[in-house]
């Protein structure tokens, strides 16, 4: 992992500054050849999402919002109980209108906002609570969690300076080929200061090869605004492990159980 060298603020202030979590669950997931939304799959006999939930609560996350659009009233159902709040996105525009639709949700929040997927079930309580340390200990507007992946086709690649900051993300089917050749990859989990993604997400515009307004393209509005962007390496690529088929779900779901036997 790397190491970002941080303003003179005590891990206690860190870990005390109001968190709030959005976890996107909008989704169809028509590669899972079901009209079951993506999230509802079980995994170890539990929904997705809420092992991703489980995530939000490891990490003191005093305020979640769930995006819901397909199959939204199942979706609610499933995790009511949970107390979190619900952002509706009732037509599929990409992350970045995800995000835009939690704006009534988040209102008066302050601090800073973890965004998770909620089709990731491995990520590990340890690596989010790296990820909020090192985003607090620079006064980042943003830290991205990322991975280096020998073949990183079809993930958005995260590209840096020459000084090796983080200047932007960009999407697969946007990158060129020396683009694609980098081996960082975006693993689609950030921390924002709450005030500086809400200051951005009205700004996004959906001109890009798929046609969606994309989260990612806050990381390079701010960082066009000057402010600090971090990125996060996690030594273990498979917790990042996003889940489209059948297959990978019994795949994850497998390596789930081992991680629970091993207490990993």
């Amino acid at each position: 992992m790397i190491g970002v060298s941080g303003w003179p603020e005590s891990k206690e202030d860190i870990v005390t500054r109001e968190l709030s979590v959005i976890v996107l669950a909008a989704g169809k997931g028509t590669r899972m050849k079901s009209d079951l939304a993506k999230v509802l799959h079980l995994c170890l006999g539990r929904p997705l999402i809420d092992w991703v939930l489980d995530q939000a609560d490891a990490v003191g996350a005093r305020h979640q919002v769930v995006v819901v659009g397909h199959q939204r009233e199942a979706v609610m159902m499933a995790v009511g109980g949970r107390g979190v709040a619900f952002a509706v996105q009732a037509e599929q525009k990409g992350t970045g209108h995800a995000v835009q639709m939690c704006r009534a949700a988040m209102a008066g929040r302050t601090g800073d906002v973890l965004v998770l997927s909620g089709d990731v079930p491995l990520l590990g309580g340890r690596t989010l609570k790296a990820l909020r340390e090192i985003h607090g200990q620079g006064g980042h507007a943003a830290t991205v969690l990322t991975a280096l992946f020998d073949d990183p086709a079809g993930y958005g690649r995260v590209i840096r300076d020459a000084a090796g900051r983080v200047a932007r993300i960009v999407e697969h089917k946007d990158a060129s080929e020396a683009e694609r050749a980098v081996r960082e990859i975006n693993s689609g989990i950030y921390l924002f200061d709450v005030e500086r993604l809400f200051g951005c997400i009205d700004r996004l515009s959906p001109d890009n090869a798929q046609g969606e307004l994309y989260l990612t393209d806050v990381i390079r509005f701010l960082v066009e605004d000057g402010l600090p962007v971090a990125a996060l390496p996690t030594d273990d690529p498979a917790e990042i492990q996003g889940i489209n088929t059948v297959e990978q779900l019994a795949q994850v779901e497998q390596e789930l159980a081992r991680r629970r036997g091993a207490n990993v």
